[in-house]
């Protein structure tokens, strides 16, 4: 339909963040967030898991968005941006690998360039 006008377009049919997250945030991006990845969790639902995330997380790592969705499912659904310096990646990975969450890697992910960056 747009294709012939020339209007760029891109296809996030089936984008799960664009779908959870990326159409219920307002306000762009925030100026002063340098270094930000974007990741998205799976929270089991259960007391304490968001306070297990967030103090694994500490002080170590600012956390530059937050986007908690949930509709009575097993699982929470969560889009943090968090910045983390080149330096630190490696840190940052291992702190995932403990959390036992499940995760994806979002940062590239057309929405958030489209809408957030």
């Amino acid at each position: 339909m747009f294709a012939d006008k020339a209007y760029p377009v891109t296809d996030l049919t089936d984008n799960e963040m664009a779908k959870l997250h990326i159409r219920h945030l307002v306000g762009g991006h925030a100026a002063g967030a340098r270094h930000e990845i974007l990741y998205r969790f799976e929270f089991p639902e259960r007391p304490g898991a968001l306070l297990k995330f967030l103090t694994r997380l500490g002080e170590r790592w600012n956390i530059s968005l937050f986007h908690y969705r949930n509709h009575g499912a097993a699982y929470g659904r969560v889009l943090v941006g968090i910045q983390v310096e080149q330096k630190d990646k490696k840190r940052f990975q291992a702190f995932l690998d403990e959390l036992g969450y499940s995760y994806w890697d979002e940062t590239k992910n057309p929405a958030y360039t489209l809408f957030l960056s």
